[in-house]
């Protein structure tokens, strides 16, 4: 009797030890849910600010169409001095305007694809998806000297597909944290105020040098004092990207990583 009662205590002190090592590790995954990283890799993400305590912030461009609206606002940029911007150029507006994105190329300004039609990608199979993003690149490599490897999806749409045939081709998916709304003409006032008052340390900011936005170029000069007088400084999207990199701290926008991550 007494062994029988020896193995059954065994056993329950097994099974005790078991438990408590299931319970503890149901807890350690619960507390790092946020940082998932610990057991798998991260899925594609877009990038739309960057992790960091300089006040930085980068300047953001997309044009798709016109011819009268960027001239005046590369115009005010080597007025101002500012020397690190980046451009999302859509190939077919490229293709049209080369004088232009020759002016962008030799002022030294970051040069990122805004994808070829412009339209949501999302919609569209895996096979066109990358036949929009290649068709863009070669464009823009043919016509900057250069091979870009950021991209903003054309209305800022995309999904998981898109991410990942992105990532699948070298390009990072650059979308923004501050919306200047610029596109609505709501006033040069509500432009300056939106951005200066939503810009943080490593921002990524949203501007449109296309004829449809007729109000920015008279906002941006003001929105470059307002945010020097801040203690911000002007880099190119690679600029922050690669500055937080080399300190080994991830860059993919947390909410869009936990969204991309449910099934």
């Amino acid at each position: 009797m007494n062994y029988f009662l020896v193995v059954n205590g065994r056993r329950i002190k097994k099974i005790f030890f078991l438990t408590l090592a299931a319970i503890l590790s149901i807890a350690v995954i619960w507390v790092e849910k946020n940082n998932l990283s610990v057991f798998a890799p991260h899925p594609p993400a877009a990038v739309y600010s960057v992790p960091t305590e300089r006040k930085v912030v980068a300047l953001t461009f997309d044009i798709s169409w016109g011819e009268t609206r960027a001239e005046p606002i590369l115009e005010i940029l080597k007025n101002k001095n500012v020397q690190n911007v980046t451009f999302f150029l859509s190939s077919p507006w490229s293709k049209s305007h080369p004088d232009i994105v020759k002016k962008i190329t030799e002022a030294g300004y970051e040069i990122g694809s805004h994808g070829h039609k412009h339209d949501n990608y999302s919609q569209y199979s895996d096979e066109d998806i990358r036949k929009q993003i290649t068709t863009a690149h070669g464009i823009l490599t043919d016509m900057t000297g250069k091979s870009p490897n950021l991209i903003r999806m054309p209305n800022g749409d995309f999904d998981k597909r898109v991410l990942r045939i992105a990532e699948n081709l070298n390009y990072k998916v650059i979308q923004w944290d501050t919306d200047s709304l610029d596109w609505k003409n709501p006033g040069v006032d509500t432009i300056v105020q939106r951005v200066v008052g939503k810009a943080h340390p490593g921002d990524i900011i949203l501007l449109h040098a296309s004829d449809s936005c007729k109000q920015t170029h008279e906002a941006l000069p003001e929105i470059i004092d307002q945010l020097r007088a801040k203690g911000y400084e002007f880099v190119t999207v690679s600029q922050m990207i690669n500055q937080t990199e080399t300190k080994g701290q991830t860059v993919e926008d947390r909410s869009a990583w936990n969204e991309l991550a449910l099934p």
